[in-house]
């Protein structure tokens, strides 16, 4: 029997840019072992497994060693190769079963909306060991939701410019430490990386999940309900963000750069 896999470059329109997910689309659920050696064997930041539900789709990532409750590159992904592969009628809303609830996605034009809940992050000390290993003298805020810090830096400079220490972070005991700025850029609002050492991923690409703390903490930065976010790796990537009560809206861009055939 053979699984077939579609790799998604997701929040980009050029092949080799954005955030690479692994789409594999299942007949029935597959024991847990196997979704973890295949998510190894992909060795992408992020393998989506989905699994037809009455007309929805189970849904579930993993990143290389864990298991995540919550993703956005990977849904954006796995919602383009469920309307370019003619599972789903391009005009319909893709619906996901997820370990954070009931996620949708809708085509808007050549973009993709993913309807997320809001992540808002406090204001909190950070551990001793968390400025130092990302090389953060003087930031400008530190706050911290159930997945992550996020640091603001006084710069897109300063920001573009870190070189953190990875083992250092891996120690620290959270999915991953968001840094942003406001951006020096006059089409882009705020921009980030994301450093999730202790989850597989050293840096990820472009990360929506992060924007559903990014949102709200720029919203009220900025005083703007909808803006748009670079995520400043060395792919990079574009994400729109509209705030809608307890829930953002999350938009980005998708292209498939390969096909291929597990065989198992």
């Amino acid at each position: 029997m053979s699984v077939r896999i579609v790799v998604v470059d997701a929040f980009t329109d050029v092949p080799f840019a954005g955030n690479p997910a692994a789409v594999c689309l299942l007949e029935e659920p597959r024991p847990e072992k196997w979704l973890r050696d295949v998510a190894r064997e992909m060795n992408l930041s992020e393998t989506a497994f989905l699994v037809p539900r009455n007309g929805d789709f189970d849904l579930r990532w993993l990143t290389p060693t864990v298991e995540v409750d919550l993703c956005g590159h990977a849904t954006l992904a796995s919602a383009h190769v469920l309307w370019q592969d003619g599972h789903l009628p391009v005009d319909e809303r893709a619906r996901f079963h997820t370990r954070s609830g009931l996620l949708t996605a809708e085509r808007r034009g050549d973009w993709i909306e993913l309807d997320f809940p809001v992540k808002i992050a406090t204001a909190e000390e950070p551990p001793p060991a968390l400025l130092p290993a990302l090389g953060v003298a003087s930031p400008v805020a530190v706050a911290r939701n159930a997945f992550d810090y996020l640091v603001e830096v006084a710069s897109e400079g300063e920001l573009r410019a870190l070189t953190p220490d990875h083992t250092a972070l891996r120690r620290i005991a959270v999915r991953g430490v968001i840094v942003t700025a406001r951006a020096a850029m006059p089409s882009i609002d705020f921009v980030s990386r994301f450093f999730a050492p202790a989850s597989g991923i050293d840096e990820d690409p472009v990360t929506g999940s992060a924007h559903a703390a990014l949102a709200p903490y720029w919203a009220a930065r900025l005083g703007k309900p909808e803006m748009t976010g670079y995520q400043a790796s060395t792919r990079g990537g574009q994400v729109r963000v509209r705030m809608h009560g307890d829930r953002v809206i999350l938009g980005g861009q998708a292209i498939t750069v390969m096909r291929t055939t597990l065989l198992v």
